[in-house]
């Protein structure tokens, strides 16, 4: 029973990841270990009640979380004082991006039940994201939800607009494979 609890706690991994991937600047992509920062916020959830959460409540727990702890790590890299800004930015743009991915798979729906398919979709999303090579994951994270322009993301990634776009194109067209292919098996 306690490996079936870890393995419900442990499919928010990759979602956690995405959103960190998606608030690390440049400057601190090679300093900040968004992995570790995950397994830190699963590590705090794990000993803090998260099964007492439904699955709608459970994200936003975790996202709060996550914030915080990715915020104590990128604080270790800045230099700066202390900012209450920054801080709750943070926090918001974590909000923000999870909105985007919500936004990505579908409008917005009210009823709980509606939240929770929201939400596992979310999770499959990331998941399938990371079976991506990483070029292709990068491009489509920085293009669909970020909305950075191909020209921003070809300087970034130090590739013409032209292969930043077939990197977009193929990144998208793997990624429905993967929810189409993932959906069957679950219909089957």
């Amino acid at each position: 029973m306690q490996e079936n609890t870890a393995a419900k706690l442990e499919k928010h991994r990759e979602y956690l990841g995405l959103l960190g991937r998606m608030q690390i600047d440049e400057q601190l992509a090679g300093k900040v270990d968004v992995s570790g920062v995950v397994q830190l916020t699963l590590l705090e959830a794990s000993n803090n009640g998260w099964e007492k959460f439904p699955e709608a409540e459970l994200l936003p727990w975790l996202r709060r979380i996550f914030a915080n702890n990715l915020l104590d790590e990128i604080r270790r890299f800045r230099t700066e004082a202390r900012d209450v800004r920054r801080e709750r930015s943070i926090e918001q743009a974590i909000e923000q991006s999870a909105s985007k991915l919500d936004h990505w798979l579908r409008s917005e729906h009210s009823t709980p039940t509606q939240k929770a398919v929201e939400a596992e979709e979310q999770l499959r999303l990331a998941k399938a994201m990371e079976c991506l090579p990483a070029p292709q994951r990068q491009a489509v994270e920085l293009h669909h939800l970020q909305g950075w322009s191909l020209d921003r993301i070809g300087k970034r990634m130090k590739k013409s607009k032209g292969a930043v776009a077939a990197l977009i194109f193929r990144g998208t067209s793997r990624l429905r494979e993967l929810l189409t292919t993932e959906q069957g098996d679950v219909d089957d």
